[in-house]
């Protein structure tokens, strides 16, 4: 807290909206020489490479940073009604699957050449890759189809890192645009693995949705079906790993690599 106290004074912003915790972060809307803005403090170190990478996006596909240090952004504040979670509560999930790969789709394509400095996928797994040595069944699975895909990895990009329907807003006339990145570098089937393990059990546990879903964003982003659900296995199996790590119940990451490998036998079928 005294770090984004501090940071407001410094930079001359405005209080313009409550301070909350979100994730490992605080936030707070802010007023920046007259223009909406965003301050985020995180509360860990891991948040700085993303703060770069979203300078580097330069506002195309992403919201527009203006200004960051080691301590805390100052970002765009995305001022649109629209919601990718109640599109998905509503029914619309197909509709908001196009907007996500849309916007998906423009950050991979940016310009922005920043890939040095960024964590590499097999970085990335490297909790599973401990998982499988350690508890076996399911994490050795899921590590085997990660270590297939990452020793004959596709053309290199900077990946967000974690793509979902909260990490997409609405920016008016701006259109959608990605928040909080990770700041990874890999083939870029990886960012669109997330959306299945979203938003709850309810939707990314029923098989029908998978199985019509990741057709869906294969054919949008131009991935085969079959890749694209060794992504969705090998992250499901990742973030499985990582909530045994913080001593949560995985139940959601494991139901959906479950439902992922059966449907990827079918679709070998």
């Amino acid at each position: 807290m005294e770090t984004l106290v501090r940071v407001k004074q410094e930079w001359e912003l405005v209080n313009d909206g409550e301070i909350s915790v979100i994730g490992n972060s605080l936030l707070q809307p802010v007023l920046s020489e007259g223009r909406l803005a965003v301050l985020k403090v995180p509360l860990n170190n891991e948040e700085f490479r993303g703060f770069r990478l979203l300078e580097c996006w330069n506002g195309s596909g992403a919201v527009n940073v203006y200004r960051y240090d080691t301590r805390a952004l100052l970002m765009e504040r995305a001022t649109g009604n629209r919601s990718l979670l109640n599109m998905v509560a509503s029914r619309q999930e197909a509709e908001a699957n196009r907007i996500i790969c849309a916007v998906v789709e423009r950050l991979h394509g940016n310009p922005c050449s920043m890939l040095s400095g960024l964590v590499t996928l097999p970085e990335w797994f490297r909790s599973l890759e401990a998982a499988a040595g350690r508890e076996g069944g399911v994490f050795d699975r899921g590590y085997a189809v990660a270590r297939g895909l990452l020793d004959v990895p596709g053309e290199p990009v900077a990946l967000h890192g974690d793509i979902h329907y909260g990490n997409v807003l609405d920016g008016g006339p701006r259109g959608w645009l990605a928040i909080d990145p990770k700041g990874l570098v890999g083939e870029r089937g990886f960012d669109y693995a997330n959306i299945f393990c979203n938003p709850d059990l309810t939707v990314a546990g029923s098989p029908e949705r998978l199985s019509s879903q990741v057709r869906l964003v294969a054919g949008l982003a131009g991935i085969s079906v079959q890749r694209l659900l060794r992504w969705v296995i090998a992250w499901a199996a990742l973030m499985a790993s990582w909530m045994l790590e913080d001593g949560a119940d995985p139940v959601l990451p494991l139901t959906v690599g479950e439902i992922a490998g059966r449907e990827l036998g079918d679709a070998a079928g």
